[in-house]
């Protein structure tokens, strides 16, 4: 009878598009992204396209409770982020500007969703599973390398984890964090199965490249998926140094 009664709430609530699961490893991203960190004591967190700060809240709702440092590009998000940092005297949010390869001025594509929003133009295969992607403008923004601002960050930390979100644009980031690397105990990092912005690297060779920093792919979760035919088009990697 019971085992009917929970059947039947499942199946209301995937009526209602809802998913219902225990906040444990085994069934929620969450909870072993949390145990990750906990196991490897992770103390300050670098989060690198941070939009309006769902990434740190999330942290914290999971039970984090150790520093927090965002970095965005997009103006609107930006200032979102430092409304949200406000009441967090742990989360410390950098000047808006973007982190790649060099340091400049280069030209942001705005996405319709704002989190797809990109240095590099999108390719058909994005926004065609999400049509609200579509870029709408750009704007320009300073760009620098994580190299440029991180020991000021990390300096102290037992150990840095690094998150990059930056929609194809992850290769550059860890081009301008070639110092910085060495001293990270974990990475999370965006990871395309297929082409989706153009220029970008792929699984495979983002896999290889922090398998030779010394790191290990600890889990893979889908993030990204094409509504129409369910394939899986972008994972979030989370990576570990033993």
């Amino acid at each position: 009878m019971l085992n009917n009664a929970k059947q039947q709430i499942k199946k209301a609530l995937h009526a209602m598009g809802i998913e219902a699961h225990r906040f444990h490893p085994g069934t929620s991203p969450l909870a072993r992204q949390m145990v990750a960190l906990r196991a490897f004591g992770v103390d300050v967190v670098l989060d690198i396209g941070a939009n309006d700060g769902q990434y740190a809240k999330e942290l914290r709702t999971g039970g984090y409770a150790g520093h927090i440092v965002s970095f965005e590009p997009l103006t609107a998000a930006h200032c979102y982020l430092l409304q949200k940092s406000k009441s967090d005297p742990r989360w410390q949010v950098h000047p808006r500007c973007a982190l790649g390869d060099r340091t400049g001025e280069i030209e942001l594509n705005i996405a319709g969703n704002s989190v797809s929003s990109s240095i590099l133009p999108m390719l058909a295969t994005h926004s065609n599973a999400a049509p609200e992607s579509a870029y709408l403008g750009h704007e320009p923004v300073s760009l620098i390398t994580l190299d440029s601002v991180a020991p000021s960050y990390i300096e102290g930390a037992q150990a840095p984890f690094l998150k990059i979100d930056t929609q194809g644009y992850e290769w550059h980031v860890l081009d301008g964090a070639l110092a910085t690397l060495p001293r990270l105990r974990g990475l999370q990092m965006e990871l395309s199965l297929v082409p989706l912005y153009e220029g970008q690297r792929l699984w495979r060779d983002c896999i290889d490249r922090l398998e030779a920093e010394g790191f290990v792919l600890w889990s893979l979760q889908p993030v990204f998926v094409d509504p129409v035919n369910g394939r899986t088009l972008q994972w979030d990697g989370l990576f570990f140094r033993p």
